[in-house]
């Protein structure tokens, strides 16, 4: 999910877990994003109070709740046409 596996902390606790429990617990733990990083604490903080029962709920929910360092360019898509308007539009070429 996470470069260097920064997210597999999750697999060695005991379930079920709240979000508070795992931010006192591994809070000041890195996640490496693909432009940057931020802290288990920092991504779990943004969503409401949970408990998770499974590892995979836990990295879900972080994958879920990083922030736009963990993607490449913002508001770009290759799959659909790029929106009149739209400042994310790319710079017009000449060839």
């Amino acid at each position: 999910m996470f470069p260097n596996g920064s997210g597999e902390f999750a697999a060695d606790r005991n379930y079920p877990v709240t979000t508070e429990e795992l931010i006192e617990e591994y809070g000041d733990r890195t996640l490496e994003l693909q432009n940057g990083s931020e802290t288990v604490g920092d991504v779990l903080a943004r969503l409401e109070s949970e408990t998770f029962e499974t590892p995979e709920d836990v990295r879900l929910a972080l994958s879920c709740a990083v922030s736009n360092k963990a993607i490449g360019r913002v508001g770009y898509s290759d799959r659909d046409p790029t929106p009149l308007g739209s400042p994310y539009a790319p710079e017009p070429m000449s060839f």
